[in-house]
């Protein structure tokens, strides 16, 4: 039976008013391209009950497939689906009220992320897991290990990874090296690349009580330590967990291509010798709630709020490979292309992700300044001046990685609103 047929038959068993068909076709013509025709059908189905297609018809106004994002539809409908008891609504409501637009940034978070891991959903296992395993009390730390294990056994690779990772260096647990090579020889059978061998302790030792969930922590980052006054530059050390670092390149390796630089007059971006590394920007798409939270902490350490940044990026450099100096802020040509009524990226937040073995600093010759890569430190500097004019002393540069690899997570930081929700 050909495409077409087949979906005109599943249309005819649609058309009888059947919200099963109806979602079914709904598949369908998305696995055609035909996301017009998609959307239609899942509303359609959402209308009669449909649980899922309420879900995949928020998720398409969410995204701005087949239309401009309409984020508060798509929360009226994933409200519905979280009524009806669906963890994968609750866990989109979460990502949605992490950006405090379409949703209140309040306490309905935790409780909506804590339904979700109720029922073992494994993003909202995943994102917990991350979230305790921050805080230094060993009943925190042995909480991340069962929920990283909850969620490795229902499928999530990324879990996996970090579980993996967590046994070989004695993490929250006795080191054990073998269940750690176990563990990673069925992952990299299954396609996963191996992450970069480095440990942290956890960094938040405050004294909080252990085993509770509170995603608002990602707002409150410790303080910084200013590095120069002009260009603006400042670090903070154990800023991302080890699982942090480690979440960020399992999601990005997957997704990397060769890095881009846009031509300053233009703005149309071509690959150059000026920048040869490897990279992954996540768009609203490969976004999942653990990298939500990652973001909402670089965003409240830069000091300003998440809806004004541009989507992250994670980059890899290989030995030789660098960033010559450069300045963040955006080109006219560019930045006409790219959401001007956000304005120029006033602010850099980047995190290193690994311990590198030699090289890869990040240098700002104005302040003749050199910030070292250690794993889960920030550098945070302004690339604008406090009246909004360029900065031309932000000039800096990624320095060539000289033996081992480098993985950094960059945030570029508009002036205004840059995303939807």
């Amino acid at each position: 039976m050909n495409t077409s047929a087949s979906l005109a038959e599943l249309q005819a068993a649609a058309e009888t008013g059947s919200a099963e068909h109806a979602f079914a076709l709904a598949l369908a013509l998305a696995d055609a391209q035909r996301m017009d025709d998609a959307q239609h059908w899942h509303l359609r189905a959402a209308e009669a009950g449909h649980v899922e297609a309420q879900i995949e018809y928020a998720r398409m106004r969410l995204y701005g497939i087949a239309g401009a994002p309409a984020p508060q539809t798509a929360t009226q409908w994933l409200l519905r689906a979280e009524q009806a008891g669906h963890p994968r609504a609750s866990d989109l409501l979460v990502q949605i009220a992490l950006g405090g637009m379409a949703l209140p940034r309040d306490g309905r978070i935790n409780e909506r992320l804590h339904r979700a891991v109720q029922a073992n959903f494994p993003p909202a296992l995943l994102t917990a897991a991350i979230h305790f395993g921050r805080k230094a009390h060993p009943d925190d730390q042995s909480l991340c290990m069962q929920l990283l294990e909850r969620a490795a056994g229902r499928g999530s690779a990324v879990a996996a990874m970090l579980l993996a990772e967590r046994l070989a260096h004695g993490e929250g647990c006795e080191a054990q090296p073998d269940i750690a090579e176990d563990l990673w020889t069925q992952l990299t059978a299954n396609g996963a690349v191996r992450l970069p061998d480095f440990t942290l302790p956890p960094p938040d030792e405050s004294d909080t009580p252990p085993r509770q969930l509170s995603i608002e922590d990602a707002l409150s980052p410790p303080p910084m330590r200013p590095l120069s006054a002009q260009p603006r530059v400042s670090v903070i050390d154990r800023f991302f967990s080890a699982d942090e670092c480690r979440l960020l390149i399992a999601c990005a390796q997957p997704h990397l291509h060769d890095s881009q630089t846009a031509d300053p007059i233009t703005g149309v971006p071509h690959t150059l010798q000026v920048r040869t590394s490897s990279e992954t920007s996540f768009d609203p798409l490969l976004e999942n709630t653990a990298l939500r939270v990652a973001q909402l902490r670089m965003a409240a350490a830069a000091g300003i709020d998440l809806p004004n940044a541009e989507q992250l990026t994670v980059l890899r450099y290989l030995p030789g490979q660098q960033y010559r100096p450069h300045r963040d802020y955006l080109p006219p040509g560019t930045l006409q292309m790219d959401r001007p009524h956000a304005g120029n990226r006033i602010r850099t937040v980047c995190v290193y992700l690994n311990a590198v073995d030699a090289g890869g600093a990040t240098e700002f010759p104005v302040p003749e300044l050199r910030v070292e890569p250690l794993p889960g430190r920030a550098v945070i500097f302004d690339n604008l001046m406090p009246d909004g004019s360029l900065d031309a002393d932000s000039l800096h540069a990624g320095a060539p990685v000289e033996a081992g690899v480098k993985w950094l997570s960059t945030l570029w930081i508009r002036q205004g609103r840059y995303r939807h929700w």
